[in-house]
């Protein structure tokens, strides 16, 4: 018998966040989150999204094994902004038995329900940085570390629990050339002496929290055409930048300013974290933290993490400046290719700063919709 149950004990949450790990034993292709990470997001106390949404999680179950999960999650403040009435369903994860994921789809609808919701999308999370989007192509290929991996009956779950498509991501493997491009070298000189733009570069991370607050608060107004975006308030801008401090090696952080010092555009990349992760269950103990340390001194693989460009300075040679950089960076540290994270199918933009590069698109994912 299948049972489906609110998660509210500290045991019960630790369930919750360690079954995907359970799940995926034998995908050599998954990785899992940090578990770390998962309970700081999902404490009130500690996540200042909270002020703003409120989640539920759920475990099914069946003859006491755990057989799956799902959080459900309402944006108050985004549904007012868009006129919305959505409830999100994230961190879903389930054995291949679909009155398994009817069951816990229709407790988080009911949940939404209760709650004046009319509409049930996901699995998307709590901001644009959190992971988002189901997998529908790109099975084997291995995850990222900040993006979602899932068993391609996922997909078939979804269609028989009549879901429709709601917006589709895709992810891109861009090759690292041997050489610099001189079209994108003469672009960022020109643009530097014409326009007085600085390309920022440093050895302290303390000295880089001041201009990543700048950096963020550009974000918010360059993505806030984008679908599902909520601009971060201040108290996330500031657990975002503690959160990617932790992890970032200084040599990919770019960010560009203009002669007073104001943020025009960033970049930011990571060194792979993916197979340490995956070795260490998504633990940071007693190994894990060794491995992600490891990782970012030795690789071959980066993930783009963020490339943002205040709007109005789009085509002005800022986004040349940061990826003559990172290119740069890359070839002088041996780098085989890096790789996007989810970007919207119609966000040309973004997309157009592949062209001049040896490029795959091996993955694609979706976020899915139904009324309730």
């Amino acid at each position: 018998m299948i049972t489906v149950s609110t998660v509210t004990t500290r045991k019960e949450f630790h369930d919750f966040f360690t079954f995907p790990v359970t799940l995926y034993k034998d995908n050599p292709y998954f990785v899992p989150s940090l578990i770390f990470d998962e309970k700081w997001n999902f404490n009130p106390k500690k996540n200042p999204a909270y002020d703003h949404v409120e989640t539920i999680c759920f475990l099914a179950k069946e003859d006491g094994k755990i057989v799956g999960r799902i959080a459900g999650l309402i944006n108050h403040k985004l549904n007012e902004q868009n006129k919305t009435q959505e409830v999100r369903f994230n961190r879903y994860d389930v054995i291949d038995d679909i009155e398994v994921s009817r069951m816990l789809i229709e407790k988080v609808s009911q949940w939404g329900k209760e709650r004046g919701m009319d509409t049930i999308i996901g699995p998307i999370g709590f901001s644009d940085l959190d992971k988002e989007g189901m997998l529908i192509e790109g099975f084997d290929q291995p995850s990222m570390f900040i993006t979602l991996y899932n068993h391609p009956y996922y997909v078939e779950h979804m269609n028989e629990l009549q879901f429709e498509k709601e917006v589709d991501w895709v992810e891109y493997k861009v090759s690292v050339p041997k050489e610099m491009d001189p079209r994108i070298e003469r672009i960022t000189n020109i643009a530097m002496k014409r326009n007085g733009y600085k390309l920022m570069t440093f050895t302290s991370k303390r000295k880089v929290i001041p201009y990543m607050k700048k950096a963020f608060a550009m974000y918010n107004d360059s993505f806030k055409e984008l679908y599902g975006f909520y601009p971060l308030t201040d108290a996330q801008v500031d657990m975002t930048i503690k959160q990617f401090v932790s992890l970032v090696t200084l040599e990919y952080l770019f960010i560009v300013t203009d002669k007073d010092e104001e943020v025009l555009g960033f970049g930011l990349m990571v060194p792979s974290l993916a197979e340490a992760v995956r070795r260490s269950k998504g633990r940071l103990l007693p190994t894990g933290i060794f491995r992600i340390k490891h990782a970012l001194k030795h690789h071959t693989v980066l993930d783009m993490y963020l490339i943002a460009v205040k709007p109005e300075y789009t085509g002005r040679g800022v986004n040349a400046i940061i990826m003559n950089a990172g290119i740069q960076q890359a070839i002088k540290n041996g780098i085989q290719f890096a790789e996007t994270g989810p970007e919207l199918e119609d966000n040309v933009n973004v997309q157009s700063q592949w062209k001049s590069f040896e490029t795959q698109q091996h993955k694609r994912r979706r976020c899915f919709r139904r009324s309730i």
